[in-house]
C-alpha cells in the first residue's frame, strides 16, 4: 500500500520562465503515482514580465489555493519571489531558489544559479528545469517526514517524455537541463 501524501507547494517566477510548465510536470507526476492533485495559478500581467504564481496541492485537499503559513515548500525562479511569496510557507518549510547565493531566511533554503547553468548547457530558457532538477536532488537528500518533494527525478523524466512525446530534441534538451540541476548537490 502506498503511503498517503499531503503536500502543498508554491511555485513562483515571472512570465516566460516556465512556472506553469513546472507545475504541470509535478501535477502529472502526482497523477502517475495515483495521488489526487489540485493546481491553481495567477498570471495576470505575466506577458509583461509580471509575477506568475502557482499553487500545487498533492493529497486529500478540498480546494486548490494554499493559505498563508501552510505551504511545505517554495520553488522560486527569482530570488525576489521569496519576499513576495515566503508568507505561504509554514514554520518548517523549505525553499529552492534560482540565485547565486543562499538567501538569508528563517527557512531551510537551497540556492543554485540556474541562470548561469542554463547558459553553460546552451539553453537559456531551461532555468525552470534546472531549478526543478536541483529541487528534486535536494529533496531526495533531505531527511524526515514531509521534508522533500513527493516525486523523484526518474518520475519527472518519465513525465517529460510523456508530455513531449514525439519531440525528441525537446525531450533531450529538457532532460539535459533537469540533469544539470540534479548534479549540483
Amino acid at each position: 500500500m502506498k503511503k498517503p501524501v499531503n503536500q502543498q507547494i508554491v511555485i513562483s517566477g515571472v512570465g516566460g520562465q516556465g512556472v506553469l510548465f513546472i507545475t504541470r510536470l509535478l501535477a502529472e507526476a502526482a497523477i502517475m503515482k495515483g495521488y489526487p492533485v489540485f493546481t491553481s495559478e495567477t498570471h495576470g500581467m505575466a506577458q509583461r514580465g509580471g509575477t506568475v504564481l502557482s499553487h500545487l496541492k498533492v493529497g486529500n485537499f478540498a480546494g486548490p489555493l494554499i493559505r498563508p503559513f501552510h505551504a511545505d515548500g517554495l520553488i522560486a525562479l527569482k530570488a525576489e519571489n521569496i519576499l513576495q511569496h515566503g508568507a505561504f510557507l509554514k514554520k518548517n518549510g523549505w525553499i529552492f531558489v534560482n540565485s547565486g547565493k543562499k538567501p538569508d531566511t528563517g527557512f531551510d533554503a537551497y540556492a543554485v544559479d540556474a541562470d548561469a547553468l542554463s547558459l553553460k548547457t546552451g539553453n537559456p530558457k531551461s532555468v525552470n528545469l534546472i531549478l526543478l532538477g536541483f529541487a528534486l536532488k535536494g529533496a531526495s537528500s533531505r531527511r524526515g517526514e514531509d521534508k522533500g518533494l513527493f516525486c523523484t527525478f526518474e518520475e519527472i523524466k518519465n513525465v517529460i517524455a510523456a508530455q513531449l512525446k514525439g519531440k525528441k530534441d525537446m525531450i533531450e534538451a529538457s532532460v539535459i537541463a533537469l540533469e544539470a540541476g540534479y548534479s549540483v548537490l
